[in-house]
């Protein structure tokens, strides 16, 4: 299999108001494809190994391979071009803005790395939202949809540059069952049809349980 992303022996220390290790020795990695959930207590590392994989956070030990490259270390605008190209982001809270169209927010990142014309990021857009059922609300305002929809755009604008792994930080936190299981539902068809990693952390074990691996931590550490 392909890896797409590997940890090895990462640490992390917080140093105020006195020295804390919130990650020990943190080592595993994701393959192609593979639809993987992180779990454990609040307060036990789960949010904090995200910024770091996800290479927001650098002030870590240990090393972090991206698509076979080491990464730690990068000059931080080389990190923000990586992240832009290769890793779609979904949060508990979707971050839309609400003045801009639900089609200006999914376009937002592809503006922002401008690899594309206005026009072929607009088309993307749209197909983006079609492969996630919502191309009908394209022009309503991201304040006037509801909050099912939202998390769905806000999938729609993680998928726009093409990511080769999506992170995901409780993207279900705020749904009820029935737009959780929408959302679960999505995530499993672009890992198994599209072949696109993703990397979930989460509380709820339904969602869990339907994933292809757990990873379990507790105290800053693996635990399986």
């Amino acid at each position: 299999m392909d890896k797409i992303l590997e940890a090895k022996n990462i640490n992390k220390f917080f140093t105020k108001p006195v020295e804390f290790q919130v990650l020990k020795d943190i080592s595993f990695e994701v393959d192609k494809g593979e639809f993987v959930s992180i779990m454990g207590k609040s307060g036990c590392g789960k949010s904090t190994l995200l910024y770091i994989l996800s290479t927001m956070d650098t002030d870590y030990t240990g090393e972090l391979y991206f698509d076979g490259q080491m990464i730690t270390g990068l000059p931080a605008n080389d990190l923000a071009r990586l992240r832009n190209e290769k890793i779609g982001f979904v949060f508990q809270f979707h971050y839309l803005l609400a003045e801009f169209s639900v089609l200006e927010n999914v376009m937002l990142p592809a503006k922002k790395l401008g690899n594309k014309s206005k026009e072929e990021i607009e088309h993307d857009a749209i197909q983006k939202l079609k492969l996630l059922g919502i191309d009908d609300q394209a022009t309503k305002l991201a304040s006037r949809i509801s909050g099912g929809q939202k998390q769905r755009v806000a999938i729609a604008r993680a998928l726009i540059n093409d990511p080769i792994i999506i992170m995901g930080d409780e993207p279900t936190g705020n749904l009820d069952s029935k737009n959780s299981d929408i959302v679960f539902s999505i995530f499993k068809e672009l890992s198994v049809q599209q072949g696109l990693s993703l990397l979930v952390v989460t509380h709820d074990d339904d969602f869990a349980n339907r994933t292809d691996r757990i990873i379990e931590m507790g105290d800053g550490s693996i635990l399986k």
